[in-house]
């Protein structure tokens, strides 16, 4: 009989206890002390976790789902969401010093330092008068007037980039519009230094191709005539006539003087006569560009009445922009593509700079000489012109983005490394393709900031200027 009254008794006992841990747990509530008593185990905390403080910012379900609220709230089943306190928040912030963990420090504190890069310093730990909390400044880390030191929060909110300084080929491509004119050197005219008078022309038009020496028109000159009859008279003149050498010469030198031309002079000597007309040849090869001459024309001294060019070399005429100019040297190579034919670029060299800019377009003009051997070169041509300059030895160079230009001078944020950056000037050069040249300031490998430099700048200029500030305070 007392045995399974036992039994009975046992049995009640551990309903009632999971009917009460049931109720416990969905009330959120304490167990019974008697639960306790007779479990030692449930006494002891399932963590180690620190007990949370601060405010209760949301509340979160129990039973770890991802589903939160600002008011307290329960569950389907009658649970009470959990209370996430302050303190146990994730948080992206950087956690004060007197909040933050003990642990192995870069060295020993020497003072706190203000947040805003005041003037003042603490022994102790304090906050400013807006609630931030003052810096530490440990052992060793350098601390010079120079430089500037940002977290490494900051500088990942502000999107801080560096890049190293390295030698590169610069090569800057300067790119301006030009057209095809002849060579200067390579025009001549036909014009008689007496008056005479064109009987024939000969089949040569304008755009007519002639070779040096070839005949083009066939002219009478009274003037000529008679130099030309004076010389025969000294060539046949005996010996004993009392006419000297020198007058001889005296004669020749005559008809030099008139512009006869070698082969008409050659006649004489050769014939013995004096030839009614005389055959004017051609000066140069080249093309006719003029023709004034007609048959039976009377032509005074100095009247242009053919004018030939030769276009086997052709000048290319480039107006470069002001601001390109100092990367501009005479022997610097440059292509040609003419519009008539772009699929065909032309070579050539750099061969004169024009000492005097255009006032209306602010350019400066230079010259490039091209061979045309297959005269597709026409004066008067458009062509667009690329020009490399730079050299092949290599610079130290950075990214554009990387120079601070205030006007009066330029400057780089040298990244030191700890989040110590230095502002440094620099002397500037060459630039293209994104990138410039630093001549002075830098050495190669030196990592410099590319982006968000600027707000670097300013917080360097607030310290110097607050630096100033305090110093000029302390004088009075």
């Amino acid at each position: 009989m007392r045995r399974p009254v036992g039994a009975f008794l046992a049995l009640f006992a551990i309903l009632t206890a999971g009917l009460s841990g049931l109720a416990a747990g969905r009330s959120n509530a304490p167990l019974p002390g008697w639960v306790y008593a007779m479990l030692p185990a449930a006494a002891k905390p399932a963590s180690d976790r620190p007990t949370p403080t601060g405010p209760i910012i949301y509340y979160r379900d129990p039973d770890g789902a991802p589903d939160y609220a600002l008011a307290p709230k329960k569950t389907v089943s009658g649970k009470e969401y959990s209370a996430v306190h302050a303190s146990e928040d994730v948080s992206f912030e950087e956690p004060s010093p007197d909040t933050m963990p003990s642990k192995a420090g870069p060295g020993k504190i020497k003072f706190y330092r203000n947040p805003m890069g005041l003037p003042d310093t603490s022994p102790t730990p304090k906050k400013d008068s807006m609630g931030m909390d003052y810096l530490p400044v440990y052992e060793g880390e350098q601390d010079d007037d120079s430089s500037v030191k940002i977290s490494a929060g900051k500088l990942q909110k502000a999107g801080v980039q560096t890049e190293v300084a390295e030698r590169r080929t610069l090569n800057t491509m300067v790119r301006a519009p030009g057209t095809v004119q002849q060579d200067e050197r390579r025009v001549s005219v036909v014009s008689l230094r007496f008056e005479g008078f064109i009987d024939t022309v000969d089949n040569v038009t304008t755009g007519t191709h002639v070779r040096k020496g070839q005949p083009l028109m066939r002219i009478y000159g009274p003037n000529l005539s008679s130099a030309a009859a004076e010389y025969l008279s000294a060539l046949n003149a005996r010996p004993d006539a009392g006419i000297s050498n020198q007058a001889l010469k005296g004669a020749r030198r005559r008809l030099e003087n008139l512009g006869a031309p070698d082969a008409f002079i050659g006649e004489i000597e050769r014939t013995r006569e004096v030839p009614v007309y005389m055959n004017w040849p051609a000066p140069q090869d080249g093309e006719i560009v003029e023709r004034t001459a007609v048959n039976g024309m009377r032509a005074a001294p100095g009247d242009v009445l053919f004018r030939i060019v030769d276009h086997e070399v052709v000048w290319v005429m480039v107006d470069i922009a002001e601001r390109d100019l100092a990367l501009i040297e005479v022997g610097q190579r440059a292509v040609v593509r003419l519009r008539a034919y772009p699929d065909h670029p032309f070579t050539g060299k750099v061969t004169v700079i024009y000492p005097h800019l255009k006032a209306e377009t602010r350019t400066a003009r230079i010259r490039i000489e091209l061979p045309n051997p297959d005269n597709v070169l026409r004066p008067d041509m458009y062509a667009d012109v690329e020009i490399a300059t730079g050299t092949e030895a290599p610079v130290v160079t950075v990214s554009s983005s990387a120079v601070i230009d205030s006007g009066e001078r330029q400057l780089v944020l040298l990244d030191k490394g700890e989040g110590r950056f230095e502002p440094r000037a620099v002397k500037l050069g060459r630039r293209g393709g994104g990138v410039v040249e630093i001549k002075e300031g830098l050495a190669e490998n030196d990592k410099v900031v590319t982006s968000a430099n600027f707000l670097i700048d300013a917080e360097s200029n607030l310290k110097a200027a607050l630096k100033g500030l305090d110093s000029g305070e302390k004088s009075q």
